[in-house]
């Protein structure tokens, strides 16, 4: 379909268009074209994005003239659910996005958190974890939206009560470069009466990566699989370890994903 005739989504659930990541999927679309088609449906003699709106984006970028779709009759009263249900599906939106997706579903449409999750293949307790992740700051929200911290960093979080208290502990993950697990140790720390500070700070640093190379191929890494990645070299500095963090077993079959598709992409080349 020529991709001039298709027009975004008002009820498009995803907000945060990372530049950088809309670059990488537009060279790879030159590359491998459209590997999934977009979801769109007819209206007043043109078309409108469901769910696709990154790929609609970075074809734009990469100067294509057609785009493979998938077209199918959705009234307007059906457009906000189909829309959310398979960007949800299809794990196009990071985890605040999703979390105000579950949210308009209820708001808007009146679902229960036992509708969506049956409309998504979830337990009840998979969307009532996301939807507790709007209880967070703004600021704290911004930085998952970002991808510094993760779902696993912002669940540890809402264990501590006070948000200004929660700000430092994110504050000082990201500065830190701290694991699930290490975020998860100080928020206990917190909790236990040890002051935001200390709580980071006992934690045994970490020799710091230097090479601007390793630093480019983290950050790009984790851009590609949208979750934290670290590149830790061995103390020779010629081997080292990639440790990539995953949130649950979902997450981690989306991580898998990935990773097989981009090595797929280079034995083909």
């Amino acid at each position: 379909m020529d991709l001039d005739l298709i027009d975004p989504s008002e009820v498009q659930p995803r907000t945060n268009f990372d530049e950088g990541r809309l670059d990488d999927l537009a060279q790879s679309i030159r590359t491998n074209g459209i590997v999934q088609p977009l979801l769109v449906r007819r209206r007043e003699g043109r078309y409108q994005l469901i769910a696709g709106e990154r790929r609609w984006r970075a074809a734009r970028k990469a100067g294509l003239k057609k785009v493979p779709v998938i077209v199918r009759e959705v009234p307007d009263e059906k457009l906000l659910e189909l829309a959310l249900i398979e960007n949800i599906q299809r794990q196009e939106l990071n985890p605040i996005e999703e979390a105000h997706a579950y949210k308009r579903l209820i708001d808007t449409l009146g679902l229960t958190q036992e509708m969506i999750a049956q409309r998504i293949g979830r337990d009840r307790s998979f969307v009532a974890n996301y939807l507790r992740l709007l209880r967070l700051p703004q600021e704290i929200q911004r930085l998952v939206e970002e991808e510094k911290l993760s779902m696993g960093h912002a669940r540890a979080l809402l264990a501590v009560d006070d948000p200004k208290i929660q700000r430092k502990l994110a504050e000082d993950c990201v500065a830190r470069n701290l694991s699930v697990r290490e975020m998860e140790r100080a928020v206990k720390r917190v909790i236990a009466g040890v002051s935001p500070s200390a709580a980071v700070e006992d934690r045994p640093k970490q020799v710091k990566v230097l090479d601007p190379n390793v630093q480019a191929a983290e950050n790009r890494l984790r851009r590609y699989l949208s979750t934290k990645v670290r590149i830790v070299p061995d103390a020779q500095g010629e081997g080292g370890r990639i440790e990539i963090e995953y949130y649950d077993m979902r997450d981690l079959d989306r991580i898998y994903r990935l990773l097989l598709g981009a090595g797929d992409r280079a034995a083909a080349t």
